[in-house]
């Protein structure tokens, strides 16, 4: 049977493996990876051969022969070869005798061919020298410069021209014979100036510089369309190079390219032209104008490039190569552009580059300078407080909370506390997000046909257009966008806060995170309500928090509740209960100034849930507060009696503690730290008797208006200018900061002295003049016996 090979079908070739794809891929890659191989291994062969041949003579052929073969031994005995000892003796007589033979030696023993290979192959190294081509050594060959080719009728005829060599020894002799005259010049002696003359050089070159950046700054100024050019000389002066007012030419530079710029700067952003728009043809004014803002812009951006590089020198401690400016005057240099910036970043939140602004600002909030630290801190403070739109404050919150998260929440807590300067007061809700801000409604044309005449629909429709290009119009941003941009901001502040409580509970961060949830809790989503009440309340638990960040625990709780919390059903006693055995912990001292968080716990606690709460523990409260007013700074008092004052009004049968006969069984238990169980309706508030003595007037008056019942009318009433005011208002009304009495003491006017007084201070004066003369009589005539008779006088 014929054995035919076929040709493999379509089919077959697309069932054919991706291995044996891949194996006969692989195996022809090794196929030219060894005949490569093998060529280089020949070819290295030959420059061997050829180097040899040239470094020494050529010997006869046996002896060339007899030094390979002995070479070649040797190497095999290194590296592989058995010793003698453990081969045969057959095996050994018969290599003696293949050593003697001339194919033997001449065979390359590294290639695996067989001996019966051509001869051309083994040439021998003489051979291979002559074949190498000699070169003599000839004159260097010239430089040769190619011309354009001629055309003939025989054909082209390529043209060159030899490179003319210049003289350089010549040149050199020249230049030589400049640098020596130089020298010569150069070395003629600077006059040697004193102290003196110095500082007067120095005093007159700083003039002049100031005089210079004066006229600048006044021409840029008066006229910024036609002198924006000048701008650049200006900025140019930031490179200084005298090294005696290099530091202060260079901050006054700073200061006036920063008020040139916040004078000169449009009120709105300025945007790159488009290649269309660059190619239209538009009228001198609109093209002078364009020159304006795109030299404008880009000055602005050098003039923030030169501040950036030059806090990233101190930063790094790096000195120019000229080093015109010391090390230790970078600092200074690196403050005021720090100051610069910070003005720009409040001045100019919507010009061009503010953004990169606040990528550079935000991480000097945390700088280990506190100088520079508090100098941004205040910059985004104030941002924050004229930021109306909310764009702004959105880009720091970005770039805050991104930092905060890099630093792997190693921060300091002044760089977390700017966001309780946030201008949030509401927010975007998904339930009744279209009601927030309804869009402005035209009448359709069919209304306007049913409802209106022909006139009145004439005038109707002039007056929607008129409408409608002022809403296109408008300057100010729509209530819908500014609430959309705080919901956004929240967000990422909220997101901040929650990982600052899952992963950082013990980092310095928390007080911030409790004090930012303590004013922004009304505004979290409902969703969250369950699972932050159970973290705060295991946070207090823990006892690892300081009294006041527990206070700022139980206050984001009580807000949380007060506001959408409202329809959860929660208890919270256990807060209650903790702020209620706390109380006795402040004191006249340091946590003085926590009582402005206390009082503001208890507002949110009973005031406003006061359905809530129930009769014990508003009594409870009452009697423990009384109590701390006694120990306390008068500002604590007047704050504390006025909450005293809302219980009594509030909550109603408050005036059984005005009373000494007890109500019901039970003994009251101040040390109870159980509100409920405590038996305060057993109990009297003795200790307003005790606040009517008070040396403040202010508690006196408010301790008697307790006592009377805490009426609205009549004689017992406040003042208007207290009971209009808050608990928090009036504590911080009455601080004494300052360490003076507030309000201050009235001085004492002197009582009219009678006429008995009068006459014992002249009968004194007399007695005094008296003695006086009795002694000196006595000094005079008898000095010796002065302390015998001023005794003697005495005991008269």
């Amino acid at each position: 049977r014929k054995n035919t090979k076929r040709v493999p079908s379509f089919r077959k070739l697309l069932r054919t493996s991706q291995i044996k794809l891949d194996n006969k891929l692989k195996n022809k890659q090794y196929k030219q990876k060894s005949a490569a191989k093998k060529y280089r291994k020949e070819q290295k062969k030959l420059r061997e051969a050829v180097r040899d041949a040239i470094s020494r003579k050529p010997f006869p052929l046996e002896e060339c022969k007899k030094k390979q073969v002995a070479r070649k031994w040797e190497e095999k005995e290194e590296e592989d070869a058995l010793p003698l000892d453990m081969m045969d003796e057959d095996d050994l007589k018969l290599m003696e005798d293949l050593a003697q033979k001339a194919s033997f030696l001449t065979r390359d023993l590294s290639s695996n061919e067989p001996v019966h290979v051509k001869k051309r192959k083994h040439e021998s190294v003489i051979e291979k020298y002559e074949k190498v081509p000699r070169r003599l050594q000839t004159e260097p060959e010239k430089e040769v410069i190619h011309l354009l080719p001629i055309k003939d009728k025989t054909g082209i005829i390529p043209q060159a021209v030899e490179k003319p060599v210049l003289n350089v020894a010549h040149d050199e002799e020249e230049d030589t014979e400049d640098m020596e005259e130089a020298e010569d010049f150069n070395e003629e002696p600077l006059p040697i100036l004193t102290p003196e003359e110095m500082a007067a050089q120095r005093r007159q070159k700083l003039q002049e510089r100031k005089m210079h950046i004066a006229a600048l700054a006044s021409a840029i100024l008066s006229e910024p369309d036609s002198n924006i050019k000048k701008l650049k000389e200006l900025r140019a002066m930031l490179m200084e190079q005298d090294p005696n007012v290099a530091v202060i030419v260079r901050k006054l530079v700073m200061v006036s390219l920063m008020e040139i710029f916040k004078d000169i700067a449009p009120s709105y952003k300025i945007r790159p032209l488009t290649e269309a728009e660059k190619a239209t043809k538009v009228k001198k004014e609109t093209q002078k104008l364009r020159e304006f803002e795109e030299g404008l812009v880009s000055q602005y951006k050098f003039y923030l490039e030169n501040l950036e590089q030059t806090i990233k020198d101190w930063k790094q401690r790096k000195l120019k190569k000229s080093n015109v400016i010391s090390l230790k005057a970078y600092k200074g240099l690196a403050e005021v552009a720090v100051k610069c910036l910070c003005e720009l970043l409040v001045a100019l939140p919507h010009f061009n580059f503010h953004n990169n602004i606040i990528v550079l600002i935000v991480p000097l909030m945390n700088d280990p300078s506190k100088m520079i630290s508090e100098l941004c801190v205040e910059a985004v403070k104030k941002l924050f407080k004229q930021d109306k739109l909310g764009y702004a404050s959105l880009g720091v919150v970005k770039v805050i909370s991104g930092l905060v998260r890099g630093r792997n929440y190693d921060v300091r807590p002044e760089v977390l506390k700017v966001f309780l300067h946030l201008r949030i007061k509401e927010v975007e809700l998904q339930k009744d997000s279209e009601d927030i801000a309804p869009k402005k409604k035209f009448m359709t044309y069919k209304e306007k046909r049913k409802n209106l005449s022909r006139m009145q629909r004439k005038w109707k429709k002039a007056e929607e257009k008129l409408e409608r290009e002022l809403l296109e119009a408008e300057a100010s941003e729509s209530k819908e966008k500014k609430l959309k941009l705080h919901t956004e901001t929240l967000n990422i502040v909220f997101v901040t806060y929650f990982r600052i409580l899952k992963k950082a509970q013990k980092s310095p961060l928390l007080p911030a995170v409790l004090e930012g949830l303590a004013k922004f809790a009304h505004l979290i989503n409902v969703e969250f309500f369950d699972d932050l009440l159970i973290v705060l309340h295991s946070l207090i638990a823990s006892g690892d928090l300081s009294y006041r960040e527990s206070l700022h625990c139980i206050l984001s709780s009580f807000h949380i509740l007060s506001g959408q919390g409202d329809v959860l059903n929660i208890d919270p006693m256990k807060f209650y209960t903790h702020l209620y055995k706390t109380l006795f912990s402040l004191h006249a001292g340091g946590t003085n100034e926590d009582i402005g968080i206390v009082l503001q716990c208890l507002d949110v606690m009973f005031a406003k849930r006061r359905k809530q709460v129930s009769q014990q523990r508003a009594l409870a409260f009452l009697k423990r507060l009384s109590i701390l007013a006694l120990h306390v700074l008068p500002n604590s008092s007047v704050g504390i009696l006025a909450t005293n004052r809302i219980f009594m009004q509030t909550f109603p049968k408050m005036d059984l503690l005005l009373d000494n006969e007890s109500q019901g069984s039970g003994v009251y238990l101040p040390e109870l730290e159980e509100p409920e169980h405590c038996n305060a309706q057993n109990t009297a508030l003795w200790e307003l008797h005790l606040l009517q003595r008070h040396y403040h007037p202010t508690v006196r008056k408010f301790a008697s208006h307790l006592i009377a019942g805490a009426p609205t009318e009549g004689s017992g009433a406040l003042p208007l200018d207290l009971s209009q005011r808050s608990a928090t208002e009036l504590f911080e009304a009455y601080c004494m900061k300052g360490m003076t009495f507030n309000p201050p003491v009235a001085s004492v006017t002197p009582r009219r002295k009678d006429t008995f007084s009068q006459m014992d201070s002249f009968v004194d004066e007399e007695l005094n003049k008296q003695l006086q003369q009795h002694i000196s009589e006595i000094v005079a005539h008898k000095p010796l016996d002065f302390a015998k008779h001023l005794k003697e006088s005495s005991l008269a």
